[in-house]
């Protein structure tokens, strides 16, 4: 299969996994939702910075309190036949080798974070954030020019805004996951808001 076009991507079109698999790695990245082809541009440095600082973060605790595995993009994550999904950081429950080699699909995410940016954010709050939820999955939406995350919660209408700190408490940790969130905007080279 060749690069998606207007033609191979006609309203109507649903892609699968498989579909997504098949396309070829050319620097963009490739999702479905529910069968609808998400195309993304390379990132910003911002972008990535962000993503690093939160990895960053939630890797200590989530090895401090034995949890999971904490891993980011570009990493598939597979919801369905018609979902695949690459979060920019994610919270996976306990995992054995044959989920790390890629030999069976993991299972769903714990949480997921998404960062913003000018050519995901459309993405990221309209399609993949109701995904998340629906699949049981806490989603986080990393705002780095507004300096605040919105955390939906899987059941909520409504996100909690943070600007301060996050505080997370899953029911497998002895101790909430909080993060600060000035020192994360100071390390990515972000002016002070406010």
């Amino acid at each position: 299969m060749g690069m998606p076009n207007q033609q191979e991507d006609a309203p109507g079109r649903r892609w699968s996994v498989e579909d997504v698999l098949a396309l070829p790695n050319d620097g963009n990245r490739y999702e479905t939702v529910d069968g609808e082809l998400l195309v993304s541009p390379s990132l910003r440095y911002l972008h990535q910075a962000v993503v690093g600082a939160v990895y960053a973060a939630l890797r200590a605790w989530v090895a401090a309190e034995g949890i999971g595995v904490v891993l980011f993009a570009p990493a598939d994550v597979i919801l369905d036949a018609h979902t695949l999904v690459q979060p920019d950081v994610f919270l996976l429950p306990p995992v054995g080798a044959d989920v790390m080699s890629g030999a069976v699909p993991g299972p769903a995410p714990l949480l997921v974070v998404e960062v913003l940016s000018p050519g995901n954010a459309r993405h990221d709050r309209l399609r993949k954030r109701p995904r998340y939820q629906r699949a049981g999955i806490e989603c986080w939406l990393v705002d780095a020019e507004s300096q605040l995350v919105e955390r939906w919660a899987t059941d909520s209408d409504r996100p909690e805004v943070c600007m301060d700190q996050i505080a997370w408490y899953p029911d497998r940790a002895s101790s909430p996951f909080t993060i600060e969130l000035a020192p994360v905007w100071k390390e990515v080279g972000l002016p002070t808001v406010g």
